[in-house]
């Protein structure tokens, strides 16, 4: 499978620059003072990163967006508009798809809408329908088929992702969606940011990095505990030798006994690899997907 991706990349890469050199170019640009209406003067925040807030805006048409600040106000003009541009590029089912952007106090990309919100609304929020198991497992999956696309099929390769259950959107079905995707020190480096044609070369710092989020998403997943500390307590349990004989103590008790106890094995499996590999991951994010997938189909 690798050998495959690593023959078909280059030809893939080329069809996917030519079938979005048009698209990129009509991203909208959005009036500042329509962005500060639309997120009731830039309170309506949906969650904090290092980068910048996220906002929900909804604009006097009716059209409801996700709006992402981007922090780095040093960065000039030009580079701001290059990485509109990039990330105008970037189609997958499990990214949130840049539809325009903003200049004036902040600068601001806009998102598509999201159907159900947050992952952290949904494993936090009694109102809300909880997440089945089947919906979990989707949403591991969907994650992990983003950073590979990310990683191999982006053009430039893309390290600086978030991913926790605050910035994983869920769409129409429940589809997950990364909506935290930055080129922050990519860009700068675009002419010279070298490809990974070779899946097992996603295996440096920055893959690494994304490799322990994915694993403590998985864990959260699993436990329904969303929070900062609670991602801090799952580290710590998940590495301990006698882990095993508490699991039936953390499960999310939305799930009560509607699950698969072989996938969610395989399932914890994956997460304590993932935290456990640190800067140097034994398992590249595409074998991990992979896996992922193979978790999904063994028990259908």
């Amino acid at each position: 499978m690798h050998r495959l991706i690593r023959k078909m990349r280059p030809y893939l890469l080329a069809w996917l620059h030519r079938s979005r050199s048009g698209p990129a170019s009509l991203v909208r640009r959005f009036s500042y003072k329509d962005m500060k209406r639309a997120t009731d003067g830039f309170r309506r925040i949906i969650y904090s990163t290092t980068h910048g807030e996220a906002y929900r805006a909804r604009f006097q048409d009716g059209e409801v967006a996700l709006v992402k600040e981007v922090k780095d106000l040093n960065q000039g003009k030009d580079k701001f508009f290059k990485e509109v541009q990039l990330l105008g590029q970037l189609h997958h089912r499990h990214l949130l798809a840049l539809k325009g952007f903003s200049i004036g106090c902040k600068r601001l990309l806009v998102f598509d809408n999201i159907e159900n919100g947050s992952l952290k609304e949904h494993l936090n929020d009694p109102l809300k329908t909880p997440l089945n198991w089947n919906t979990r497992l989707q949403i591991a999956i969907g994650v992990a088929a983003a950073l590979e696309y990310l990683l191999l099929f982006s053009n430039p390769p893309i390290y600086h992702v978030s991913i926790s259950a605050s910035n994983v959107m869920l769409g129409e079905n429940y589809i997950a969606k990364i909506s935290d995707v930055g080129l922050h020190n990519s860009v700068g480096d675009y002419e010279t940011m070298p490809h990974s044609s070779n899946a097992e070369d996603c295996m440096d710092h920055a893959c690494g990095n994304l490799t322990f989020q994915l694993g403590v998403l998985i864990l959260v997943l699993i436990t329904g505990q969303s929070s900062e500390k609670g991602s801090t307590d799952l580290i710590q349990w998940i590495q301990e030798s006698c882990f095993r004989s508490s699991i039936p103590n953390m499960i999310d008790p939305d799930l009560g006994n509607n699950y698969d106890s072989r996938e969610l094995k395989n399932l914890l499996a994956v997460a304590r690899l993932c935290i456990k590999s640190g800067d140097k991951p034994k398992f590249s994010i595409p074998q991990i997907f992979r896996y992922l997938q193979k978790v999904e189909n063994t028990c259908e």
